[in-house]
């Protein structure tokens, strides 16, 4: 093969990139606590766009379905233009009147707990410091509360917050701060993901536009289809992890009245909005509702937290892989398998990303799948052919006189 001036060009090209690339990779297993720190220190910096992008892709699942219904018909060109910013103002007064109608139901009765709860245990400290000390010592633990020195523990309690008064002022400072912050983040997240909800067409336009300026067309193309499945998966998996947490919340509503268990209404939306929190959020949904069972009867509250924990095993192990399964287009195996490696990767949040991530390999692996079977179903049968007419090509010499017996 003949090395021209511009081979050799693009040759020497690839050689300065390899090295190039396995310099910096060197550089930086060598020196991989300051990368990792440039790494948080720029994740932080976009995080409010990270928080608004994350925030788009999930208020687009509702947007889309008002755009669908919205002056769908209609060709006024004016109201056409209005379909995008009512469908997403829709959106936000749903979500919000939803998270508000839980607020006014949830809050007010756990407010409700609280005091009663306080109010006990006020009530039987105020017992407890009237009796005498033959009572005192009939009580269980009798033994053990006479021999407690309150005096000494009220003034060690005391002691310690005094010490520690400077570093709460600055815990409680810190955490104001925080807050602060993660509003103000917030804000600029919703600013940013309204920006992008209202310009999605033009931004997508230009996506596309970038990718095949910049990539390799057939590398390109694939990108393109592989960004649409994956945006069509993970709309389909909020809507799923959504009729997942409803379905979740009814059934531990009608467990709980069959079972004669109080709050059952309120504490069945409590699980069921905290069922949208992966991994902590049944464990926050148990305690809420024990806890507010607790002031009506000790024995109730056991009942619900047994009832609670075989309910979230059939409903993880059952329910959930057949209604993401359907919406996501995954066997419920391989979802079962996403949840538990994104959980140990990336806890919490690599349970969230893991099954529209997988659902989305598993179609991109499909479709790779069948097209590589065509073509080799094709090659087969074009060689099938060819041997065929091969074939037939030589019964036909076979058959036909020789020339050399004609001759004769």
């Amino acid at each position: 093969m003949e090395f021209t001036k511009e081979k050799r060009k693009k040759l020497a090209l690839w050689i300065i990139g390899i090295f190039t690339v396995c310099s910096l990779i060197f550089l930086g297993v060598q020196n991989i606590s300051a990368v990792a720190s440039a790494v948080k220190w720029c994740i932080n910096l976009i995080m409010p766009l990270i928080m608004g992008f994350g925030f788009a892709m999930v208020l687009d699942v509702p947007m889309k379905f008002f755009e669908n219904h919205i002056f769908r018909k209609t060709k006024n060109q004016k109201l056409r233009k209005l379909r995008s910013p009512l469908a997403f103002v829709i959106s936000i007064l749903v979500i919000v009147a939803i998270l508000a109608g839980i607020v006014i139901i949830v809050i007010p009765e756990l407010v409700e707990a609280v005091k009663v709860i306080v109010q006990i245990a006020t009530d039987a400290v105020t017992k407890i410091s009237n009796m005498s000390t033959e009572d005192i010592a009939q009580l269980p633990l009798g033994e053990y509360l006479m021999e407690l020195d309150w005096k000494q523990m009220l003034n060690s309690a005391l002691e310690w917050l005094k010490n520690r008064s400077g570093t709460l002022m600055n815990t409680a400072f810190s955490t104001i701060g925080s807050v602060v912050t993660g509003v103000v983040n917030v804000g600029v997240a919703l600013v940013f993901a309204s920006y992008i909800l209202l310009n999605k067409k033009k931004l997508k336009s230009q996506a596309k536009r970038l990718i095949r300026a910049w990539l390799p067309e057939k590398f390109g193309t694939w990108l393109i289809h592989a960004a649409e499945v994956g945006n069509q998966n993970f709309r389909n998996f909020v809507s799923g992890q959504t009729l997942e947490a409803v379905i979740l919340g009814v059934l531990c509503m009608v467990g709980m009245l069959i079972l004669r268990i109080p709050y059952a209404p309120m504490v069945g939306t409590l699980v069921g909005v905290t069922a949208l929190i992966p991994v902590v959020g049944g464990v926050i949904g148990a305690a809420i509702g024990a806890l507010m069972i607790l002031t009506v009867s000790p024995v109730k509250a056991l009942i619900f937290i047994v009832f609670l924990i075989i309910l979230q095993n059939l409903e993880g192990d059952l329910i959930y892989p057949r209604v993401m399964g359907s919406r996501v287009k995954l066997p419920a195996m391989w979802i079962l398998a996403a949840v538990t490696i994104g959980g140990s990767v990336a806890g919490a949040l690599g349970m969230l990303l893991s099954v529209p991530i997988a659902s989305t390999a598993y179609c991109l692996l499909k479709e790779a799948t069948d097209s590589r079977i065509s073509k080799k179903e094709a090659l087969n049968e074009g060689m099938s052919e060819a041997e065929s007419k091969t074939e037939a090509a030589e019964d036909r010499t076979e058959e036909s006189p020789d020339e050399t017996d004609g001759v004769k």
